[in-house]
């Protein structure tokens, strides 16, 4: 896919998702009203296009499992787990529905994923949605290049700007099904950025397709730049304006 395709189709997601933003209502909005979750995947499975709402309070519950690697707050304190405070709902429910189907590779989630209804992962997305990431530090000796290639991409490689699709503040664009990257560990972007780079997909669809070819586009140098550039991409702007 070249860089013109790859921007483009990020732009145009990007405007699906402010359009579907204006019109979805906040999680804290919608808690009390999902309907309860069935006992088998195959018992909750939506109608096609039926918009399944997470309620934050059950997923409190059901999120007790995901404890012990992601921290009860969605905050890891092993940085080979990904945080998932803050993470939007969306998202969350699709990862785990790509372990479930294993089309994403992990056994130890796909076990936790096995025995849960659609329902069910998005009250857990809806829980952590709602605590906040804790904010992470870039090294200053990577913060040059990460920032250049988060924010304006790199024609000449044909890697876009990687904000096109995760935003400026790194909060991802939850109706086009990008992630928030604000605040993840480094170690963590790093080996997924790695695992794209030799030929990793989760899935078989657009969003899947994407990061693979941008990331085989990188060097392993741009990678630790820019995972360095995403786990501190709160306090990033700080350390540039006081260079």
């Amino acid at each position: 896919m070249s860089f013109r395709r790859v921007f483009a189709l990020s732009m145009l997601m990007a405007v699906g998702a402010a359009q579907a933003q204006t019109s979805a209502q906040p999680a804290s909005e919608t808690a009390n009203a999902a309907p309860t979750a069935a006992a088998h995947p195959a018992e909750a499975a939506p109608a096609a296009g039926a918009l399944v709402l997470g309620d934050a309070k059950a997923g409190e519950a059901k999120s007790a499992a995901c404890g012990a690697c992601h921290g009860m707050d969605g905050n890891s304190t092993d940085k080979q787990y990904p945080k998932l405070a803050g993470q939007n709902e969306a998202y969350i429910a699709r990862q785990i529905k790509l372990f479930q189907t294993q089309k994403r590779q992990n056994a130890v989630m796909m076990g936790f994923a096995a025995n849960l209804s659609v329902q069910d992962m998005h009250d857990i997305g809806a829980y952590f949605f709602g605590k906040s990431a804790l904010s992470g530090v870039t090294d200053e000796k990577l913060l040059e290049r990460g920032q250049a290639l988060y924010r304006g991409g790199d024609a000449t490689l044909g890697v876009p700007a990687c904000m096109a699709c995760h935003g400026p503040d790194g909060r991802g664009m939850a109706g086009a099904g990008y992630p928030q990257l604000s605040g993840q560990w480094a170690d963590y972007v790093l080996a997924k950025l790695t695992e794209w780079k030799n030929g990793t997909t989760w899935g078989d669809d657009t969003q899947a397709k994407i990061m693979p070819d941008i990331a085989k586009r990188l060097s392993e140098s741009d990678i630790a730049a820019l995972a360095s550039y995403v786990e501190g991409l709160h306090t990033a702007g700080a350390v540039a304006a006081a260079k």
